[in-house]
C-alpha cells in the first residue's frame, strides 16, 4: 500500500460503514482512455487537424460535450458540438468492439464485492451506447445498475451521477467508497460526499483529507473499502 494509506489493523473492532462501491469505467475498470484519444486523434485527422499531445489531459475523463467542446476550440475545426460527438462515439466503439482489456485487479475487485453482496453500481462519462457495450466485458451481473453520461443534465465534474447513483441504491453518499481515476471524477464524487480512492492512469492526483491514492486496483480490497468509511470526515 501507499504511505496514503490508512492502517486497516487499527480500524478492524469497528462496525464496518460501508454501504456500497460506485465506480467509473474508463481507465478505472478498463484501459480505454489510450482508445478515446487514439479515437480523437483519428477523427480529427479526417477533419484535416492535428492534436497536440498535451491537450491529452485537458480532455480525459471529462464527459464528451467538455472534451469535443474544447477540441473544436482549440483546432478551430468546422463541425457542430453534436456532429462531432457522434463521429468520436462510433469511432470509439469501432476501437472496443476488438476487445476491452481490464485494469490489473478489476476483475478480482469486483468479484469480491459481489461474493459479499455489497451493492456496486457503474457511474460512468461515456454514452449508455459504450457502456452497455462495455458491460460484456464487465459483466452486467457485478453492478446493481449504471448510470451513463448522457442520461442526466450534469454529468462529472458535477456531483449529480454519484448522488444520483446513491439515491437509487438507498444508500448514504458518505458511507459510499467511489473508485476514479482522473480529477475530473474524484471532482464530482467528491462533491456528493463519498470517500473517494483516485487510481490515475494519464494525469497525477494527489492525496488529501477524504482521499486516497494508490497506484493499482491491486491495492483495493473489500477490506480497505470498509477501512477508508470508518475514517472521520
Amino acid at each position: 500500500m501507499a504511505d496514503s494509506l490508512p492502517a486497516v489493523s487499527t480500524l478492524t473492532a469497528e462496525e464496518p460503514a460501508l454501504q456500497a462501491v460506485l465506480l467509473d469505467m474508463d481507465g478505472t475498470l478498463v484501459d480505454t482512455e489510450d482508445f478515446w484519444w487514439d479515437a480523437e486523434v483519428a477523427v480529427f485527422a479526417e477533419l484535416g487537424h492535428q492534436l497536440r499531445e498535451e491537450w491529452r489531459t485537458v480532455v480525459v475523463g471529462g464527459p464528451m460535450t467538455r472534451s469535443a467542446g474544447f477540441l473544436i476550440e482549440a483546432t478551430a475545426a468546422d463541425i457542430p458540438l453534436d456532429e462531432l460527438s457522434i463521429l468520436l462515439n462510433n469511432k470509439f466503439v469501432e476501437r472496443i468492439e476488438r476487445g476491452v482489456p481490464l485494469m490489473p485487479g478489476a476483475r478480482r475487485l469486483l468479484a469480491e464485492l459481489a461474493a459479499h453482496r455489497i451493492p456496486a453500481a457503474l457511474v460512468s462519462a461515456s454514452h449508455r451506447s459504450v457502456v452497455d457495450r462495455m458491460l460484456g466485458s464487465l459483466g452486467p451481473e457485478n453492478f446493481a445498475f449504471t448510470v451513463a453520461g448522457d442520461e442526466l443534465p450534469r454529468t462529472k465534474p458535477h456531483p449529480d451521477p454519484y448522488l444520483t447513483a446513491a439515491r437509487r441504491l438507498g444508500v448514504d453518499p458518505a458511507r459510499c467508497a467511489v473508485l476514479e481515476d482522473t480529477a475530473t471524477g474524484v471532482a464530482a464524487a467528491e462533491a456528493a460526499g463519498c470517500h473517494v480512492v483516485a487510481v490515475p492512469s494519464i494525469a497525477p492526483i494527489k492525496p488529501k483529507s477524504g482521499r486516497t491514492v494508490v497506484s493499482s486496483l491491486e491495492e483495493v480490497d473489500l477490506s480497505f473499502l470498509r477501512s477508508l468509511v470508518l475514517i472521520p470526515r
